[in-house]
């Protein structure tokens, strides 16, 4: 599958989840390539349909890009609830398992979702997979003794790297958090993992987003296809 066909699927994905964004709502807006569309079309439905809605985002970019559409964009802390949260993954499997944070956003992607009454993960067909693990599996940690964090995951075996940028220095978080990936291949354990994972002193959050999402909207070469998660059901 080439860039422009997978770019295709993904805005076929946000369009088709944006239509369940509906006047008076508050809103999850997740992080990536797909929820650029996603926010794309929900511009698009404010400025042409009146749709006013209050935003809560996982990202400094994704506030960006909502604010360039005038709609309005809250701190977490400032609502009491999320009614919808959307947002990406990197990978889902059959249990509806996913894991997410490519972008390096996964810790505010977290806290927003388990703050909302429904969550929907938008997805190119490529996303879904039978087993997670093959997407290197992000890890947040402090600074302060990230080596030492990440001598610990291998000696588990875990294949820990730090993720880098362009400039070959540590990418940082909007937390200012470092993000370690974990080349694991395949994860046939994944509550396991986090469990392990979430208590080693350091370590922020994990990437692991497990049985939370209510539905999964697929960008499909046939067109968008939904999803849903029946143990949310």
């Amino acid at each position: 599958m080439d860039k422009a066909q997978q770019d295709a699927m993904k805005k076929e994905a946000g369009i088709e989840a944006a239509k369940l964004v509906k006047s008076g709502m508050i809103v999850g807006l997740g992080t990536g390539s797909t929820v650029r569309f996603l926010v794309d079309e929900l511009g698009r439905r404010k400025q042409e349909e009146g749709l006013e809605f209050t935003g809560v985002t996982t990202s400094r970019r994704t506030q960006e890009q909502a604010e360039g559409y005038g709609i309005k964009i809250v701190n977490i802390d400032e609502v009491d609830h999320i009614d919808l949260c959307i947002d990406g993954a990197d990978e889902v499997d059959k249990n509806f398992n996913g894991i997410k944070g490519g972008g390096a956003a996964l810790l505010w992607e977290k806290i927003v979702a388990i703050n909302s009454d429904y969550i929907v993960w938008i997805v190119d067909a490529s996303k879904l997979v039978d087993v997670i693990g093959k997407f290197p599996l992000p890890v947040e940690v402090i600074p302060f003794g990230a080596m030492h964090v990440i001598e610990r995951m291998k000696e588990r075996g875990y294949k820990p790297t730090l993720r880098l940028d362009a400039d070959g220095k540590p990418v940082r978080t909007d937390e200012n958090n470092y993000v370690v990936d974990l080349h694991l291949e395949r994860i046939d354990d994944p509550a396991a993992l986090h469990e392990d994972l979430i208590n080693m002193v350091g370590v922020v959050e994990d990437g692991l987003f497990l049985d939370m999402v209510n539905e999964v909207i697929v960008g499909d070469p046939n067109g968008p296809r939904t999803l849903v998660n029946p143990n949310k059901a």
